[in-house]
């Protein structure tokens, strides 16, 4: 047995343990601090922050890096070409510098400092600077919001010139209408985007409040303009537009007070009573100058109903290029969940609309304009209700589901009116073939009936006929009976 024994065990831990000693001595203990220590940066923007690495163990050689945990968010780099430690630093045992970050597109990120040596890494505390994202205002936001807001007075001004006062007192006397609608836009809607969120988006919470704010909202202003496009009954949709809207005011907070806090218990929901009346006043006021026109300026009224037509679909175009032109950003955060819950908001709501109408008897311009007033929601207020509702950039990142409901919403629309326009087409073109058919006149050389049958008429024989005798016309007057004067 060893003399020494068990002493030549612990002599031969120590030795294994010296080497590591030595290394963890040489590892630096690092700590990076930021200024300010968390940003918000602008798309297409940068923003300056200041960064100070200290602690002991810092060497010649040694580099420090910047990576963005995503780099489609923000990236960083240095501001100046200083990255690497000098003596100075190593005295101090501090090195200071300043980094750039910009901003790339809506969403968090984290930009983080990474130190090597030689293919070693050097482990730094405290190195991830926290990174929003957001989308800055623009001028061109406040032209488009601006426009559409004259644009649509006009068109209702429009509306109210064509509308029909009498027939609206008979749907206000007789709701059956706007009940299904009202049953549509403020029962299925928001239960059904609130079941639908969950089977889309199961896992993200937010983008269901989206799909159930949109659902909530009250009817829009475009469901007049596509009613009336498509043959529609206009007063049922105006009037139903207008108790919508007024309804909201009740119906909203009940559904976003109940299974809107389900959805996002942490979201500090308010109500946007303002906007919403707004919006009614936005409605009533130019319908009330329509009606204005139509008793006083008669011709002018006449005119007005005249180019509606044709201003509603220029209208319509205008929004739809003006929109994505104004947010073609948005576009990049669209996958096919988001696809799936643009299509499915309008595209249930217009066939739960209009079954329900056709099951209550209702006639096809009445149930049309219950359908297109059930599937087109306001999503302006469902973009409002999320700005309020969510930090950024969480509240601009959530407003893809309205805005894909709003990109969504005409193509059924569309289809129906370029069908329309095709049967139309077909339907004139067989008319005016069947027209010129009917038109077309015998030519000099006249069947041989026509004549006997003229003879006959006045009691000549088929012997005289046969002999070449002229036959009288039909409009000359027997003249048998007519004393002859004689000379």
């Amino acid at each position: 047995m060893c003399p020494i024994w068990p002493l030549h065990l612990i002599i031969l831990y120590l030795l294994a343990l010296c080497p590591l000693w030595v290394i963890v001595q040489a590892v630096p203990e690092l700590t990076a601090s930021f200024d300010p220590a968390d940003i918000t940066v602008n798309m297409d923007e940068y923003h300056l922050v200041n960064i100070a690495i200290e602690g002991p163990g810092m060497q010649l050689g040694d580099e420090f890096s910047l990576v963005s945990a995503d780099p489609h968010v923000a990236l960083a780099e240095w501001n100046t070409t200083n990255y690497q430690l000098t003596e100075d630093h190593i005295a101090n045992n501090k090195f200071e510098n300043v980094i750039k970050v910009n901003g790339k597109f809506l969403g968090l990120s984290n930009v983080m400092l990474e130190g090597k040596r030689g293919s070693e890494n050097i482990p730094i505390k405290n190195n991830a600077l926290p990174v929003v994202v957001i989308r800055p205002q623009r001028v061109i936001d406040t032209i488009f919001v601006t426009s559409i807001a004259t644009f649509v007075s006009l068109i209702f001004i429009n509306f109210g010139c064509a509308m029909d006062w009498p027939t609206v007192k008979e749907v206000v006397k007789r709701p059956v209408g706007p009940i299904i609608g009202m049953a549509g836009q403020f029962l299925f809607m928001p239960l059904m985007t609130f079941g639908l969120g969950y089977v889309i988006f199961p896992d993200n919470a937010a983008m269901r409040l989206g799909m159930f704010f949109t659902g909530v909202a009250p009817g829009g202003g475009a469901s007049n303009i596509w009613t009336f496009i498509l043959g529609g009954n206009l007063n049922l949709s105006l009037a139903m537009t207008t108790i919508s809207t007024i309804a909201a005011f009740g119906f909203m907070p009940l559904w976003l007070f109940s299974l809107g806090q389900v959805v996002f218990a942490n979201a500090q929901i308010v109500v946007p009573y303002m906007r919403i009346a707004t919006f009614v006043i936005g409605l009533i006021v130019p319908l009330a100058i329509g009606l204005g026109m139509q008793r006083f300026t008669p011709r002018i009224a006449a005119f007005m109903v005249r180019i509606l037509k044709g201003f509603s679909t220029t209208l319509l175009l205008f929004i739809i290029v003006f929109a994505i032109v104004t947010n073609i950003y948005i576009f990049e955060l669209f996958t096919w969940q988001i696809i799936v819950a643009g299509m499915g908001i309008p595209w249930l709501g217009y066939c739960a609309g209009y079954v329900m109408a056709r099951l209550f008897r209702q006639p096809h311009a009445d149930a049309l304009a219950i359908s297109i007033e059930t599937g087109i929601q306001n999503t302006g207020i469902a973009i409002f209700l999320l700005r309020y509702s969510l930090g950024q950039p969480l509240a601009d990142l959530t407003t893809v589901v309205p805005v894909s409901a709003a990109i969504m919403t005409p193509v059924p629309m569309t289809c129906i009116y370029i069908y329309q326009k095709i049967k139309a087409c077909f339907i004139n073109r067989r008319k005016h073939k069947k027209m010129l058919e009917e038109d077309v006149t015998p030519g000099t050389e006249s069947p041989q009936p026509a004549i006997i049958s003229t003879a006959d008429l006045y009691g000549r024989s088929a012997k005289g006929v046969e002999a070449g005798e002229a036959p009288v016309p039909s409009d000359v007057s027997d003249d048998r009976d007519v004393p002859v004067e004689t000379k």
